[in-house]
């Protein structure tokens, strides 16, 4: 029976908007961690099958297939294809979910799946110009209510009544767990420092140290002038790209390469458009009913910082334990370059599972317009 494992996982370190990375034009800096995967994997790119690469704003300098210029840029034999996929923030989660369900069905023996995003170069919302994507059929039925994610953030903690400053603690253990991580080097074989313009960038520049609630509560809150949300309880506009170097068990054998993990089970769900950030919700119960693994076998779990209220109105309802939830920190502290997340993400939760022993990992991410990936790894 095929399957479909990992055996490397690699990202650029997070940059800040505006910060170390935004020197980088994003089809390089996807080169970057493309030449990174392969040298470290010691496998030659010619195996290569396809490039299945998650980007949100393919607009600009993300256009014309990135995934495909990207290879090129690596230097990778130009018989190796790629294609850009785009379920909005889960995007390279999707390219993992697309790359697996290729190695399963025989159509790949050997995928790289990962993504981009360049917030600094191409801005957040760039794609659509001046036009409302959502057209008059769709704001018929939403009764004229177009989707606003830090609307739906707040809608998401008045529905589940979490206080302003339940937000700004979830935030504060972020970036503790974050700078506790980078302190204790445990991100350091995950990351390909990246020497850009301004200089080499080799750690995630998003991580704050010794905030507190008090400082957290000054901030305002821009989507509600009574709310809860503000920039210093959501994720961070960043710039990165991450990839993880797949394959079947049987090719990793012929090609003398030990696999990390195997994906277990995949799920999609989705909910409310408007409110658009509860689907990671019914996409975990979805997952675990589909894999047979009790919540309690789950030694990690990742769950998308967008906005401190989805994961902790995930773990409200999930029931989940809250010290094996983004234990070295989520997209607050480290950042949340779109097309990237997925892959960066998992990057982190497999070399976590690895260090630590774990052996089952849970991703899920909110996605534009009230979607959800949820995966399952399996540490081998």
């Amino acid at each position: 029976m095929r399957d479909a494992v990992i055996v490397e996982a690699v990202r650029t370190p997070v940059g800040k908007r505006n910060g170390g990375l935004s020197g980088v034009h994003p089809a390089d800096l996807s080169a970057h961690v493309l030449q990174s995967l392969v040298g470290r994997a010691g496998l030659d790119p010619a195996l290569v099958d396809d490039v299945v690469w998650g980007c949100v704003s393919q607009s600009g300098e993300q256009t014309f297939d990135i995934a495909r210029t990207a290879v090129l840029a690596a230097g990778w034999p130009e018989s190796v294809p790629g294609t850009t996929v785009d379920r909005q923030c889960g995007s390279s989660q999707q390219a993992v979910h697309f790359a697996a369900a290729g190695l399963v069905a025989g159509h790949y023996d050997v995928v790289v799946a990962g993504g981009i995003e360049s917030m600094s170069r191409v801005p957040m919302g760039s794609s659509r110009g001046d036009r409302d994507p959502m057209g008059p059929r769709f704001m018929e039925r939403y009764d004229g209510v177009s989707p606003n994610q830090g609307i739906g953030a707040e809608m998401i903690a008045q529905r589940w009544g979490l206080s302003r400053t339940q937000l700004d603690e979830f935030a504060l253990r972020s970036h503790e767990r974050a700078a506790a991580a980078q302190d204790e080097g445990r991100f350091d074989a995950q990351l390909a420092p990246v020497d850009a313009p301004e200089g080499r960038v080799a750690a995630d520049e998003g991580v704050r140290r010794g905030g507190t609630v008090e400082a957290l509560a000054g901030l305002k809150t821009p989507f509600q002038a009574d709310g809860v949300v503000s920039a210093g309880n959501a994720s961070q506009i960043s710039d990165g790209s991450a990839a993880l170097l797949m394959m079947t068990s049987e090719k990793a054998t012929e090609l003398g390469m030990t696999p990390i993990a195997r994906v277990h089970s995949v799920a999609l769900a989705a909910d409310d458009p408007v409110i658009m950030l509860t689907a990671p919700i019914p996409a975990t119960k979805k997952v675990l009913d589909r894999s047979g693994l009790r919540l309690d076998e789950i030694g990690v779990f990742e769950v998308n910082e967008a906005f401190a209220s989805v994961p902790l109105a995930w773990l409200a309802e999930i029931g989940a334990d809250e010290k094996v939830l983004n234990p070295v920190g989520g997209a607050i502290a480290l950042g949340h370059p779109l097309g990237a997340s997925g892959a960066r993400i998992m990057t982190t939760m497999v070399h976590h599972m690895r260090d630590n022993g774990i052996r089952y990992g849970l991703q899920t991410m909110c996605e534009g317009g009230g979607q959800a990936n949820a995966t399952i790894l399996e540490l081998l």
